[in-house]
């Protein structure tokens, strides 16, 4: 199984975003897009893990948001990941406001502990649009860095549980399945 611990935002802001990067996906950029079903924000990739290890690691995510308040999450702005003149992700920004920093950092502390390691780099909350296509030369991008930053959109929802995530691969793109849904405190 390959899993992921993430925050979903609600159909209707997924749906929103979607449409307010429409003009970009338009201009041709060699971008596998996901949709509006596949926007999630990632708060620790756990990878390939044995099956008989989804209880443990469920328990592991409930433990993390113990006592943790829902909180709203700003989205707005766009991006990519590594740079503007080598693009691999093409991202929508979430405000890393201290509730959501904390709740990462607590969902990567009950993963240490399970044997998953520490990410190296630091937590950039963001919602993956989409990501370059292998091979792309870099000067069939040219723009796009340009093109993000026209883009409007800014919105707020409400961050109401933590999940757990499968990720199924194909030709198609990613399938993704919550397994299980760690509900925040009201």
């Amino acid at each position: 199984m390959r899993l992921f611990v993430a925050v979903n935002l609600p159909a209707d802001v997924r749906q929103a975003l979607w449409e307010a990067a429409e003009p970009v996906r338009r201009r041709g950029y060699p971008v596998r897009w996901g949709g509006p079903e596949s926007l999630h924000l990632t708060l620790k990739f756990l990878g390939d893990v044995e099956p008989s290890r989804e209880p443990e690691i469920r328990l592991g995510v409930d433990s993390a948001v113990t006592g943790a308040r829902r909180f709203t999450l700003s989205i707005q702005g766009f991006g990519v990941f590594p740079s503007a003149s080598r693009p691999r992700v093409i991202w929508a920004g979430c405000g890393a406001v201290p509730p959501l920093e904390m709740l990462q950092h607590r969902v990567e502390r009950e993963m240490e502990g399970l044997g998953f390691p520490l990410e190296g780099r630091a937590f950039r909350p963001h919602l993956t649009l989409g990501r370059a296509k292998n091979g792309a030369p870099p000067v069939r991008m040219a723009g796009l860095g340009a093109a993000l930053e026209e883009l409007e959109y800014a919105a707020e929802a409400t961050v109401e549980s933590v999940d757990l995530m499968e990720s199924r691969l194909s030709p198609s793109g990613a399938r993704y399945t919550c397994l299980h849904a760690a509900a925040l405190e009201s």
